[in-house]
């Protein structure tokens, strides 16, 4: 099962590039960078650890 590459931050929606830098929950709620620092790497959708998303190269 492939994770969904969402394109742009849940928070400020800021377009996140295939191959930078975002962060992602379980639930695959993802985040940019300073929104996840912002945020101490804790989803506020589900109270989840947000960690570094894998990086795909891009199409």
């Amino acid at each position: 099962m492939a994770l969904e590459m969402r394109e742009t931050c849940e928070r400020c929606e800021v377009s996140l590039t295939a191959d930078g830098p975002a962060s992602i929950c379980s639930y695959e709620c993802t985040f940019c960078a300073d929104c996840t620092e912002a945020m101490a790497a804790n989803c506020p959708n589900c109270g989840g650890v947000l960690v570094a998303r894998p990086r795909r190269k891009a199409a």
